[in-house]
């Protein structure tokens, strides 16, 4: 029987209600039933991501794999069509996909070397561009959820999310990062992204150095895919965030000022996630901090 990772039931626990508590319970007896469909035997102990399961495994032909198995949502349920389209090109290859459960068996990569462990900074921002590039390069499978629909989801909260907010600095930043991205709405793009490229979600690997996981799959303008590499290992220093930026933009090939507009945007949907959502009466610092260095930073 798989012993579900006490960290990973937490999560659930905290975060999730009836469908993470079955999900929770059901998940050993899912899990030894993949494992005997797929032909799989276990090579280490179980592993996690915020809210999936991972195990190692290794398949009958003695290929080192991976066995994941998480909830499927609207973030969630595009991963292995985006993965199918990638075909390994910059990314973690899909194996095989059980529509009935959402479960991903995928290629085995080195799970101890993560991205963000280069002490670089400038290498791993270089190598962070330079997947994003590769990965954005195609349009998105049909049915992918797309950037146009989440953009006008965001603008029709900031009415309401504004007047939550009692900092009358704060209140302008999300009323201003609203503006830049109005400015490019009627242009959202049609880019497979992959919307949640950091440097923990870069793992090394043997075909390639490196390689993107965990994908939540978007259709829309790469723009919009910068933001959490500037989030994650984060520099407080507003130059660190231009520099940062600057090299992504350049690297993908984007006009500076959409792809500002679009960080904008994103850094507008972490806003409304706290305030909106959360109900919180403040902005998250570091996509603030961003948002304002970027806006400082315009012509």
């Amino acid at each position: 029987m798989i012993e579900v990772p006490q960290a990973l039931v937490d999560t659930h626990a905290a975060h999730g209600g009836a469908a993470s508590r079955a999900f929770i319970e059901g998940l050993p007896a899912r899990a030894a039933e993949l494992l005997e469909q797929w032909e799989l035997r276990r090579t280490g102990a179980p592993m996690h991501g915020l809210v999936s399961l991972v195990l190692p495994v290794v398949r009958a032909d003695g290929t080192e794999s991976v066995l994941k198995i998480g909830p499927v949502d609207e973030e969630t349920e595009g991963e292995p069509d985006a993965l199918r389209t990638w075909n390994g090109a910059g990314a973690v290859r899909l194996l095989e996909h059980d529509p009935a459960t959402g479960a991903l068996l995928l290629e085995g990569l080195d799970a101890t070397r993560h991205l963000s462990a280069v002490p670089d900074v400038r290498q791993a921002v270089q190598v962070i561009a330079e997947l994003l590039a590769r990965l954005s390069a195609g349009p998105a499978p049909a049915g992918m959820r797309r950037l146009g629909d989440v953009t006008a989801a965001m603008l029709a909260q900031v009415p309401d999310a504004a007047r939550r907010l009692g900092d009358g600095d704060e209140r302008r930043l999300l009323l201003d990062c609203a503006a830049a991205v109005r400015e490019v709405a009627g242009e959202p793009g049609d880019r497979l992204l992959h919307w949640d490229l950091h440097y923990d979600n870069v793992l090394a690997a043997e075909r390639e150095p490196w390689l993107a996981i965990d994908p939540k799959p978007l259709a829309g303008d790469p723009g919009f895919e910068l933001l959490p590499a500037l989030t994650n290992r984060y520099d407080p220093d507003p130059a660190a965030t231009v520099w940062r930026f600057d090299l992504m933009a350049e690297v993908l090939g984007l006009d500076r000022e959409r792809a500002r507009a679009w960080t904008l945007g994103r850094s507008l949907q972490c806003f409304l996630w706290d305030v909106a959502d959360d109900g919180a009466e403040e902005l998250p610092q570091e996509p603030a901090e961003i948002a304002l260095a970027l806006l400082a930073a315009r012509p």
